[in-house]
Formats: C-alpha cells, sequence, structure tokens
C-alpha cells in the first residue's frame, strides 16, 4: 500500500532526513519529538520562503497521530503545502513520510498542519505582505482565508480583530 509521490497534491519536498541511531526511541522506531522538530523546523522554513520574511513564528500544531513507525536507516522524506492564508498567519499542511530507496515507494508516517504567524521585531503579529498575497492570489481565492476563529486557544487569537 506504498505511495509513490514525489510531487503529488501540489505537496513540495522540503526536507530529507536519514533515521539515525541516536534519533531512535526506547522501542528502536523513530523518536516523535525527534519527527516533530524536523517537521517544525522544515515548516518554519518553507514559511519564511512562502511569505518572503524570516519573521514567521509556530502557533500551533494540529494533531499529530503517528502512522507507521520508522527505523533506523530508513529515509524520512517531508513534504509541505499552503492551506490557508490569512491577514496575518499561514497555515501548512505538513507530511512526514518513509522511503524506499529502493523501489521509491512511500508510507505516510505523519500528517499535521501547522500554523505560523508573521511577526514584527517586538513580537507583534503583522500582516503578511500584499505582494505575497497578490503573489499566491489564485490559490488564495481558491482557499478561505483564515480568521479569528482559527487563532481559537492561542496567545494571538485576539490578533487580527484588534489590528483592524
Amino acid at each position: 500500500m506504498g505511495l509513490m509521490m514525489e510531487q503529488k497534491n501540489n505537496m513540495e519536498l522540503l526536507n530529507t532526513h536519514t533515521v539515525k541511531k541516536y534519533d531512535l526511541g526506547f522501542h528502536g522506531n523513530l523518536f516523535g519529538g525527534k519527527l516533530l522538530a524536523w517537521l517544525d523546523a522544515s515548516a518554519a522554513a518553507y514559511a519564511a520562503q512562502f511569505c518572503d520574511t524570516p519573521r514567521m513564528v509556530t502557533i500551533s500544531i494540529d494533531k499529530c497521530v503517528f502512522k507507521k513507525p520508522a527505523k533506523e536507516g530508513q529515509l524520512i522524506k517531508i513534504y509541505g503545502d499552503v492551506e490557508k492564508v490569512g491577514n496575518t498567519s499561514v497555515k501548512l499542511k505538513l507530511e512526514a513520510r518513509s522511503h524506499n530507496v529502493y523501489n521509491g515507494r512511500q508510507h505516510i508516517v505523519l500528517d499535521t498542519n501547522i500554523c505560523f504567524v508573521r511577526i514584527d521585531e517586538m513580537g507583534e503579529p503583522i500582516p503578511i505582505s500584499d505582494r505575497v498575497k497578490d503573489k499566491y492570489k489564485e490559490r488564495a481565492i481558491k482557499e478561505p482565508y483564515m480568521d479569528n476563529k482559527d487563532l481559537e486557544g492561542t496567545d494571538l487569537q485576539w490578533t487580527n480583530s484588534k489590528r483592524r
């Protein structure tokens, strides 16, 4: 039941990691915290690239279900795509897939959504530039913009309504 997908569903390859002995948990599988760190770092770089700014911070990671264990020596490929663009935030869809180097088959190990907010020097949320929004206008038209309810439960939930 492998998936042959290098760029399926418009997802872009963000990063590749080899699972090493020191990445393993007690049961000999890739430690979940290590995988989450790889996902967050890859997503942060992708959010910065997408928004043309290094000032993007993680505000939420959706539910994470580890669907398949990853073992020592396997390649883990991390893919991402922009799900939504908001006033100050972007929501990314991420997948971590084990990759078989012999036949190219991939299995989803974990998928989740991660939300990032653009901030200024003081750590305050600021709007994503119109240039970026215009650059991705077609995607923005197809995808609904995030609104304040998407930020409920975060320290930044007041951001969109406060700045209007």
